[in-house]
């Protein structure tokens, strides 16, 4: 597996700490920064992440903001992007299962460093499950194209 992954400066600390548990779990990454305290867009991080994902070039992605919402929204505008928000662990493990979601979204200003790490993990150790909920995918796939 490969993973993109992205902050903007409300995201900075948990983006760090999702890297570290990448590197933990042997997981492949690229940083597509921000590096910077400072005010940025959003837009201009969720995007290219959300591109290489829709690519094919990562298998998947994570976007961390300070709520998340922005980051969702801005990937969510590429075609084949399925960008989850998540700020628990049952919707983490479901969003995978049930969605196949590709990119993961959070806020560091909505929960800790340590459940962003725990949702991190089971969000990148879970696989879709498709049956019944591949038709349903299928049917955004056709609206799509």
């Amino acid at each position: 597996m490969k993973v993109a992954i992205a902050s903007d400066h409300g995201g900075l600390h948990i983006r760090e700490e999702i890297k570290k548990l990448m590197d933990e779990l042997e997981i492949a990454y690229e940083d597509f920064g921000c590096e910077c305290n400072s005010s940025v867009d959003y837009p201009d991080y969720a995007l290219p992440v959300a591109e290489k994902v829709a690519s094919g070039e990562f298998d998947r992605g994570i976007l961390v903001c300070g709520t998340g919402i922005g980051m969702s929204i801005a990937a969510n505008k590429v075609k084949g992007i399925r960008c989850a928000l998540v700020h628990d662990m049952f919707t983490a493990q479901v969003t995978r299962e049930h969605n196949d979601s590709n990119i993961l979204a959070m806020g560091e200003r909505v929960i800790g460093p340590g459940l962003a790490r725990e949702i991190a993990r089971i969000w990148l150790g879970a696989e879709f499950e498709g049956g019944r909920h591949a038709n349903r995918l299928k049917k955004i796939t056709d609206y799509e194209t």
